[in-house]
């Protein structure tokens, strides 16, 4: 996914919207590059349950590098309905590969107004900046 393309959480989650094969809007979520950066080497994810209603906002789980342990926000509010398992065991695709292999979970949306108060990519860039970085 082109990072031009998607919204971003202030909390560094980004978000791509699609509709599946039913016409449900799908949210898939990560992490930015810039916050993977920020925590440096990455040990631990805790993910979800697929069927966990989330709302925006909401910690669905953790990551944890040898500096400290973070939490990770739904942007949207929703039902989980896909996680990436393979982190658990390849978290190197949070660094590699932060938007394409390195996505967290896929929500189903159940209320779009969350969607209104994420950045764009320049929004988003202008943050991590004033961030320092």
């Amino acid at each position: 996914m082109k990072q031009e393309e998607l919204l971003y959480a202030k909390t560094h989650e980004w978000v791509h919207v699609d509709r599946d094969a039913a016409g449900e809007k799908i949210a898939t979520v990560g992490i930015s590059h810039f916050a993977v950066e920020a925590l440096t080497d990455l040990v631990y994810i805790e993910l979800p349950e697929v069927g966990r209603q989330v709302k925006a906002g909401e910690s669905f789980g953790e990551v944890e590098s040898v500096k400290a342990v973070s939490d990770l926000y739904s942007p949207v509010s929703g039902e989980i309905v896909d996680i990436n398992g393979s982190l658990t065991m390849k978290l190197d695709q949070l660094h590699d590969d932060p938007y394409g292999a390195g996505w967290i979970v896929k929500i189903k949306l159940s209320d779009e107004s969350a969607l209104k108060n994420l950045l764009d990519y320049k929004a988003y860039q202008a943050q991590c900046a004033e961030e320092g970085h």
